[in-house]
């Protein structure tokens, strides 16, 4: 790696056509980093590869759920796990 680079001749995003495409449709998004437990990146990778679509529209779309969605109290989780037991 070198110790200088030369971008006197470097573009800004907004003058290169296909960038400027990409920031138009990237509004209302923000890039983070994020630090995910292995067993729960491959589990959402699975999943979106059986749905076909990116893992992290997946994540996207289950956090977006939960913001939606009551916390659950305990008496739902005790009426899910009934019916769950139920049926087996």
């Amino acid at each position: 790696m070198r110790d200088d680079y030369d971008f006197s001749e470097g573009k800004r995003a907004k003058d290169v056509p296909h960038l400027t495409k990409l920031q138009a449709e990237m509004q209302g998004k923000s890039r983070i980093t994020i630090m995910l437990d292995n067993d729960v990146l491959a589990a959402f990778r699975s999943r979106a590869k059986v749905e076909g679509i990116g893992y992290q529209t997946l994540i996207n779309q289950t956090l977006r759920q939960t913001l939606g969605s009551r916390p659950i109290d305990e008496a739902t989780l005790r009426n899910v796990l009934r019916e769950e037991l139920a049926s087996r």
